[in-house]
């Protein structure tokens, strides 16, 4: 599929890559605020970064007067950080202020986003909560003692429930209750767990089972999504029916239909070099091609989506 982006995101982003005037890509030396989010081996990483006007004797009137991001992420992760940048800047929020905006402000700012890519603007919302943090150790202010909980803590703490993206329970838990999220598909939207292999989904003690608990249990007459085994079953015949060129044909639509127009939505491409029975031979062309996160992108995007759709045993090999 191709992502809808609205013409503020489209022009955010072309701002920022052409380095126009006014745009926040960059990194602020010895700055007073430093956080970062996201993994660059999923392809989602954002470090954020800003400089006060610092008040003479009472911290909590430091003034954010510049602000600035390093993303490797795609269109909605660039556009998202600049309007988390302008939102501060054109607010002249205090650190403790800019705690306030949330990941719908920013959303609202670039004239909404595709639900796939709501965790962009997460994103942006959780750097600049780690930069305040950041913040307020090297301002000796007490955030606990202002009644504001921020931690980081629970990020390298707690049971690991998404291997994937390295997400923890306790993470999930207060994402889940401050963005309402009410399915496995919303928390994948907003922070990208259970997007890779999906083995966390109904795992005990995975996604399901903290939704239910957070949440309540669903009523027992709703209806269970299919297992990738039986939606693959319901979209042709078995492997043990295929040749192997009937085999490519099925890797060669799966990646024109749902691989080629995800890349080409972010300026990138996939080049098929050669199929040999299970492995898959290709390369990322395009922006795609000198992206950071293009080893994860072949893993949990290519690979993914082939053993999900085609066969469990499909390898992708990059060249």
């Amino acid at each position: 599929m191709t992502w809808e982006y609205s013409e503020k995101t489209k022009q955010l982003f072309m701002d920022a890559v052409h380095g126009a005037p006014g745009t926040h890509m960059g990194e602020i030396a010895d700055p007073d605020g430093f956080g970062e989010h996201g993994s660059i081996a999923c392809g989602d990483a954002l470090r954020f970064t800003f400089r006060c006007d610092r008040h003479p004797s009472d911290p909590l009137q430091d003034k954010i007067v510049e602000a600035r991001y390093l993303t490797f992420g795609c269109t909605s992760a660039i556009a998202a950080s600049e309007a988390l940048c302008a939102i501060i800047e054109e607010g002249g929020f205090t650190p403790i202020q800019a705690l306030t905006i949330t990941n719908q402000d920013i959303v609202e700012y670039v004239g909404g986003l595709p639900e796939a890519k709501i965790h962009c603007s997460v994103m942006g919302a959780e750097a600049l909560e780690a930069a305040v943090f950041n913040w307020a150790m090297k301002r000796g202010v007490d955030l606990t003692a202002l009644g504001l909980d921020i931690t980081r803590q629970e990020q390298e703490e707690g049971r690991l429930v998404c291997k994937c993206f390295g997400v923890t329970e306790p993470y999930l838990r207060r994402k889940i209750a401050e963005l309402s999220l009410r399915s496995i598909p919303e928390i994948t939207n907003a922070i990208k767990a259970g997007g890779a292999c999906m083995a966390c989904h109904h795992a005990p003690g995975g996604l399901q089972d903290i939704l239910d608990e957070v949440w309540g249990r669903q009523p027992s007459g709703s209806v269970a999504l299919p297992t990738v085994p039986e939606a693959r079953a319901e979209a042709g015949p078995s492997l043990a029916e295929l040749s192997w060129y009937q085999l490519a044909k099925q890797i060669e639509r799966v990646i024109d239909e749902d691989i080629r127009p995800r890349l080409q939505a972010d300026g990138g491409d996939l080049e098929i070099v050669d199929i040999k029975e299970m492995i898959v031979y290709c390369r990322l062309v395009g922006a795609c091609a000198s992206c950071a996160g293009a080893a994860g992108t072949m893993k949990l995007l290519v690979e993914r989506l082939l053993k999900e759709r085609v066969d469990e045993r499909v390898r992708v090999i990059a060249i």
